[in-house]
């Protein structure tokens, strides 16, 4: 066999059931505990969390009430992809996921990389969910009467970079009052945290500790994971559902005018936000040793868990815009901001409380997940063998659950949380992207076996080439500036934000001379606060105050390859349609994997081209350990030492 035929050896599903249980040697395997109410339980557990509790605060910020047609996007997007992981979960059901999926639609390196993206997207996943269950802990210490100290409630790089803007809106003449709670709390870690030579100490202590003991209560079972996890659901529906009804009676209609004030751009800028606020369904096809009836269970659990949370999701939305402007809800927060800010204090901190149980269940069935793809990967020969060991008492994996503790523990010191999101984002949509195309592939493939659950068939090879080219219409026809704009790289002026953190003192101060000189009321009015005076212009008078200052165009722009590095995702959307219009008119491809396949790659080409680097940066070091070991020890390698 030669060395690329090695690298796509695919695993049969007989081989692939029949290892999982070979496995299970003197412990006795995985426990099988979860009914279908358990599932959708732990599917409701890991959906609603950071993304309800936190996230959706800067989704609405940037799509204001419209956010709730990105929710609907997302929600058709993953129900998309939902199919297809109940497809194989009921053809293969085992642990793995997605990781086991591939490997037996495309072989070995597909399964390794999209495995190692499973790794990253759990870990930096329950990153995000911690730094939002720390926000929450913190406040209600601060009510409480217990401050935490700046510099132990926020990572190293988030209180760097957050000095760095902070430092530029106070050079361009604000207030330190006039700071978004976020940015002075990184200006006061940054200056007041304890110094170890010339090392700052920045870290996010309750973060880390809560992480190591979910990370403990994982450890000992899933029967004792899955109880309180179904505790926590029932606690974070009866709030959410408080929040809904309550907030109902103070909604102000007024604040849903205009209903989508920053346009598409601004519905689709909260992509990664909202999507997270959806990861976690996916994670329930890794328990599916664990499942009494996983044929049937599992794909009613992703269904119901969808559904649910998405009517819940849009409702609390439609409230939390409701409530105030949109404005406002830039917060880590904001369910418990808003009642505050109507002084409900005694409801907020309801709210409060019960976001730190909320986000402890989510962290919990993330981190149910992780150690089972290193178990999975492990049976395979790909890591080694003492990733796939069962504690003979506790039935779970115990040295793979040791290592998922260090893979969010140790990373947390250093990686920011808005980076940690987008990487978590970029792992879950490129699992859904192969799951998608694994089914597509099955549908190519004469005689693939199939599972007793099928993706609805409906025949895309007209239906697609048709919506591809009403797009087009579409585009050409009503968006031809901004596609023109698009296609030539046209420069793209800087929001108030990133120009200030770009400017020196002296550029600040002529900054801040030439705003005063052009509009002196205006600026008087805001105190001479440069931020605030830029942020109240509208789009036309902002471009219109930027292009007059007397600063380069480096500073006030961004251009060329900065520019257009951002575009490349899109490009390769783009080129991903047209091959898939080919294919569906060729092999009649179903309609259901084909838009979710597309739909989650278009959500990944609206993240940030940075966030992309890392990914890629992840993935080969993957490639570089499976080369190293993975390769060599796999079980499908005939000449692999035993």
């Amino acid at each position: 066999m030669s060395f690329l035929s090695d690298l796509f050896r695919k695993k049969s599903i007989p081989d692939a059931i029949a290892g999982a249980h070979s496995e299970t040697g003197e412990s006795g395997g995985l426990q099988k505990n979860l009914r279908v109410i358990d599932l959708t339980a732990l599917g409701i557990a890991a959906i609603i969390g950071a993304g309800i509790f936190s996230t959706i605060g800067s989704a609405s910020y940037n799509g204001g009430p419209a956010v709730i047609f990105l929710f609907i996007f997302t929600a058709v997007a993953c129900g998309f992809a939902a199919f297809a992981y109940a497809e194989f979960a009921s053809l293969l059901p085992v642990s793995g996921s997605a990781y086991t999926y591939s490997y037996v639609a495309f072989g070995e390196l597909i399964a390794w990389i999209i495995g190692w993206a499973l790794i990253m997207e759990y870990a930096v996943g329950n990153i995000t969910v911690a730094v939002s269950w720390s926000g929450y802990f913190t406040s209600l210490c601060d009510s409480a009467g217990w401050h935490v100290a700046e510099w132990a409630q926020v990572d190293y790089v988030s209180a760097r970079d957050g000095f760095g803007v902070a430092d530029g809106l106070l050079k361009g003449g604000a207030q330190m009052s006039s700071l978004t709670d976020t940015q002075r709390e990184a200006w006061l870690a940054w200056t007041n945290a304890p110094m170890l030579g010339p090392l700052r100490i920045i870290l996010d202590v309750p973060a880390i500790v809560m992480s190591i003991l979910i990370t403990c209560l994982v450890y000992i079972g899933i029967k004792e994971s899955k109880t309180a996890g179904n505790a926590m659901v029932v606690l974070k529906l009866i709030v959410v559902l408080l929040v809904i009804v309550v907030g109902a009676f103070y909604v102000d209609t007024a604040n849903w005018h205009p209903f989508v004030p920053n346009g598409f751009g601004g519905v689709m800028a909260g992509v990664s936000s909202v999507f997270f606020a959806y990861i976690g369904f996916d994670a329930l096809s890794t328990t599916a040793e664990e499942c009494k009836n996983p044929q049937r269970d599992l794909p009613r659990a992703m269904v119901n868990s969808i559904i649910i949370c998405t009517v819940l999701y849009i409702l609390i939305a439609l409230v939390l815009t409701g409530m105030l402007n949109y404005k406002e809800l830039d917060v880590n927060d904001p369910l418990a901001y808003v009642f505050q800010k109507l002084n409900l204090k005694w409801f907020s901190g309801i709210i409060a409380v019960s976001a730190v149980f909320a986000m402890a269940g989510v962290f919990l069935v993330f981190q149910l997940g992780q150690p089972r793809i290193w178990m999975t990967m492990s049976r395979d020969g790909l890591l080694p063998k003492r990733f796939s060991h069962i504690h003979p008492k506790y039935h779970t994996p115990d040295f793979s659950t040791i290592i998922t503790g260090f893979f969010v523990v140790v990373p947390m010191l250093f990686i920011p949380s808005d980076t940690v999101l987008d990487l978590c984002s970029m792992g879950t949509l490129f699992a859904f992207v192969l799951v998608c195309a694994g089914v597509l592939k099955m549908q190519m493939t004469p005689d693939a076996p199939r599972g007793k659950f099928r993706t609805p068939y409906i025949n895309g090879k007209y239906i697609f080439p048709l919506m591809i080219v009403a797009g087009l219409a579409y585009l050409f026809t009503q968006e031809r500036q901004a596609l023109q704009a698009w296609l030539t790289n046209e420069r793209e002026m800087l929001d108030e934000d990133t120009l200030l953190s770009r400017l020196d003192r002296a550029q600040a101060t002529t900054a801040v001379s030439a705003t005063a000189l052009r509009d002196s009321a205006g600026f008087a009015a805001v105190g001479n606060d440069l931020a605030a005076y830029l942020s109240g212009l509208q789009p036309d008078a902002y471009s219109a105050a930027v292009e007059a200052l007397p600063l380069p165009d480096a500073v006030k722009y961004e251009s060329g390859w900065a520019l257009f590095k951002h575009k490349i995702p899109m490009w390769l959307f783009a080129l991903t349609c047209l091959y898939m219009v080919a294919l569906c008119f060729r092999h009649s491809l179903s309609l259901i994997p084909t838009l979710g396949m597309l739909s989650c790659f278009y959500m990944m080409a609206q993240i940030p081209a940075k966030s992309w680097m890392g990914f890629f940066i992840w993935l080969l070091i993957g490639l570089v350990i499976y080369f190293g070991y993975g390769y060599r020890k796999s079980k499908l390698n005939r000449t692999a030492i035993v």
